[in-house]
């Protein structure tokens, strides 16, 4: 005899999957008063949301600029703003501040690659700032000068601590009445004609007038049910915490890709690796070495730092660094929000913004062409 529960109490909205982007449209769509479940195959925000380092890349929300740049200042502008509303609902402190980042060349491709963000940054009036050596050393004592070539101060990024901003993004939904259920996996969708009735999981059907499918690298597999080609993969990255008796240097420094992102209990993170090792989340000695000796040489005084952990995640990349976000072609119900690679935090507010605003027949704030889920 089949025992499980049929959730088949009719919802507004059913998202498929629980990490920062599921559970920040959640929030939204609940805030307007719709009724919403959140179904997720694991633990709510465990993923690619937990793993990550909490850094806000600055932005500036200009209609003239391309619709990634902003969906980022969208965001940036709500992050603020979200920060003191999820501390009034829930009492947690996400660790929201913005401090600024710092950005070192060592070599001379890496000042080439510095040169042209800086110059991005000056067309979105961002204001970024070059510093001297001299500068450099004043500005950021715990960073070794000796061999940079380039530094560049960017004001207004900002960061947070992931593990509290999930952890309030679920206090918020259940405080406005969000339906969370983990542990449960969707494996399937009922379809008829142009639209979908109900989504078939592991623990029975959910009907619900729409859908969004919010399950970062594993949005590719259920697209798949739709004939849709959605080029979402996952490449791994890799975290190295350490650990310091207070704070040593204020600011996120970043030299190309990688970053130190410091904590105020003197806590260091390390990252990130961009690995192509397919659904693997496991570390491996050769990246966790790659960013200890990064920590280093960014910050000589790390060298005495304990290494507390390490950890990796699976971010969900697309074939060309943009999100999916719209609705699903020939079903007028069903809605995606993925692909967000390296900015899936930062990115979040605003796609909650966007994508509500889409599901709800509203304009939106940002163009949504250049996100559609039929592109490739």
């Amino acid at each position: 005899m089949n025992d499980r529960p049929k959730h088949n109490s009719l919802q507004d909205v059913l998202i498929v999957g629980g990490g920062v982007i599921g559970l920040s449209l959640a929030r939204e769509l609940a805030g307007q008063g719709r009724r919403v479940t959140v179904v997720e195959r694991g633990c709510f925000g465990q993923e690619a949301s937990w793993a990550g380092a909490g850094i806000l890349p600055a932005a500036r929300l200009h209609a003239a600029d391309p619709p990634l740049n902003q969906l980022a200042g969208l965001s940036m502008q709500m992050h603020a703003a979200w920060a003191c509303e999820l501390q009034e609902e829930t009492g947690i402190d996400t660790g929201f501040r913005t401090p600024g980042e710092l950005f070192v060349a060592y070599t001379a491709e890496e000042v080439d690659q510095l040169r042209h963000w800086t110059e991005n940054w000056k067309a979105s009036a961002l204001n970024p700032r070059l510093l001297a050596t001299t500068e450099l050393e004043e500005f950021e004592a715990a960073v070794a000068p000796d061999a940079v070539q380039l530094a560049v101060f960017l004001p207004r990024s900002g960061q947070l601590r992931n593990p509290r901003h999930l952890s309030a993004l679920v206090a918020s939904c259940q405080h406005r009445g969000v339906k969370l259920l983990s542990g449960c996996e969707v494996l399937d969708f009922d379809i008829r004609g142009d639209r979908i009735h109900a989504a078939i999981a592991d623990q029975g059907r959910f009907i619900a007038e729409q859908f969004c499918l919010a399950s970062g690298a594993w949005t590719g597999r259920l697209g798949r049910r739709f004939g849709l080609n959605l080029t979402v993969h996952p490449i791994r990255g890799q975290i190295a915490l350490l650990r310091q008796p207070c704070e040593t240097f204020a600011r996120v420094i970043n030299q190309g890709l990688c970053y130190l992102v410091p904590r105020r209990d003197g806590r260091v993170l390390a990252g990130a690796t961009m690995e192509d090792a397919g659904f693997h989340k496991q570390t491996t000695a050769g990246g966790i070495a790659g960013l200890l000796e990064l920590a280093q040489r960014l910050v000589p005084s790390l060298a005495g730092a304990e290494l507390e952990q390490s950890w990796a995640g699976l971010r969900p990349a697309t074939a060309d660094g943009v999100p999916y976000l719209g609705q699903l072609p020939l079903i007028e119900n069903a809605f995606v929000a993925a692909g967000h690679f390296r900015s899936g935090l930062h990115l979040s507010t605003g796609t909650a913004r966007v994508l509500a605003q889409q599901m709800s027949q509203a304009a939106t704030t940002v163009p949504l062409d250049a996100f559609r889920v039929d592109r490739h």
